[in-house]
């Protein structure tokens, strides 16, 4: 039986991209007769831990965490909170044979001096496996990190990086600039979404706007640039007055949100907070369509969102907006509408999606699709063939 150790700052039942391709990677080991334990954070408040209904058969091991004031473990202080402990809790743990790291970097390098350790007192190399989800020290340098901020973080990641047996990576674009740090054996692993949860038939929410309505559902953060749909409710409502838009998440683009709502007529726009998978995929299927965006030249160009697959699952199209292979796959297999991140292109793709209406052949197209090429099923036993692999 291959012991695995899975050490990640997010885990369920935070709603999170992820949090779904772990939870589905961890049930892909579990179901291969791997021994796993998660060594995670506890959960944020207010939020019970479901671990025998979402990894059954693994050991999830909690720790307390500092939190950003959305509830997020995302900050320097709020890693090393996560990070610090984490160095004594896999010196302490049972042996694993191989560990999978979730990022920030700083998680990656903890792993690496700790595998490194143990490795050094039993004379028998412990592997750790690097989940690149995206580069952290390409967004930081984006943001406009000081130059010392973002040469530390690059430090860091490559050290992180080099020392993994493999590294995962979720598009092709995240594995070439892994390699350009100096990451080995890189494999791809698109993220997939629960297409159990979210399907085409299920419960529509009581709370609904009467009217045809667009729902931006998870989290609304600086590279996201989720305004860019608030602004273009501006020129939606002038043409279709009875256009509604709801928000149901959480992030730092909450207050600018709310600033864009208060100047358009009452019940444009409607924030609700963060909610479960199961609600966030009612709320999905009964939209007449699903907003996401990537805001351009914050390290995060080459992200796909799984907020379109999720949409997609449901059946409901995708109106993108910003740059990304998801705009590619949404065009290409006529999922959605793309544009570019711009308020009127994203107004005019919005009112070309209510007015053409609901299309069932087109719904079971998109279902289809996400079967076909992005089931988290999927995502999981790729994962875990990478996690499994024998020593090279």
């Amino acid at each position: 039986m291959t012991r695995v150790a899975l050490a990640t700052r997010i885990f369920t039942p935070e709603a999170a991209a992820a949090t779904f391709r772990l939870a589905a990677v961890v049930r892909a080991l579990v179901g291969r007769g791997a021994d796993v334990d998660v060594l995670t954070a506890a959960p944020p408040p207010g939020r019970a831990p479901e671990d025998d209904r979402h990894v059954p058969g693994a050991r999830v091991r909690r720790w307390p965490v500092l939190r950003d004031e959305a509830g997020y473990v995302r900050g320097y202080l709020q890693y090393l909170s996560f990070d610090v402990p984490l160095a004594l809790r896999l010196l302490t743990v049972r042996r694993p044979d191989v560990v999978l790291v979730e990022p920030p970097p700083t998680t990656g390098a903890v792993v690496r001096v700790v595998t490194g350790l143990r490795s050094l007192v039993s004379r028998r190399r412990l592997p750790y496996v690097y989940y690149a989800a995206d580069i952290w020290s390409d967004a930081s340098a984006s943001t406009g990190a000081p130059a010392p901020v973002v040469a530390g973080v690059r430090a860091v990641e490559r050290y992180a990086l080099r020392g993994a047996r493999d590294v995962i990576a979720v598009s092709e674009g995240v594995a070439e600039r892994v390699r350009a740090l100096g990451g080995r054996a890189v494999r791809v692993i698109p993220n997939g979404i629960d297409t159990d949860t979210f399907a085409p038939d299920g419960d529509r929410p009581d709370a609904a706007p009467d009217t045809p309505f667009l729902v931006y559902a998870g989290t609304a953060s600086e590279w996201q640039g989720a305004e860019v749909f608030a602004r273009a409710m501006r020129h939606v409502v002038a043409e279709e007055p009875g256009a509604r838009l709801v928000f149901l998440g959480q992030g730092s683009s909450w207050p600018e949100l709310r600033r864009i709502a208060e100047d358009l007529p009452a019940g444009t726009i409607e924030l609700r907070p963060l909610v479960p998978p199961e609600e966030a995929a009612a709320w999905q299927r009964a939209a007449a369509a699903a907003l996401v965006s990537v805001k351009p030249g914050l390290g995060y160009d080459f992200a796909y969102p799984t907020k379109v697959i999720a949409a997609l699952a449901c059946g409901t199209p995708v109106v993108y907006a910003g740059p990304g292979p998801a705009a590619e796959d949404l065009v290409t297999h006529r999922l959605g509408e793309a544009t570019a991140y711009d308020e009127t292109e994203v107004a005019a793709a919005i009112l070309r999606v209510l007015r053409a209406g609901g299309d069932e052949e087109a719904r079971a197209r998109r279902v289809a699709w996400v079967l076909a090429h992005r089931s988290l099923a999927a995502t999981g036993e790729g994962a875990a063939d990478v996690v499994l692999a024998p020593a090279p």
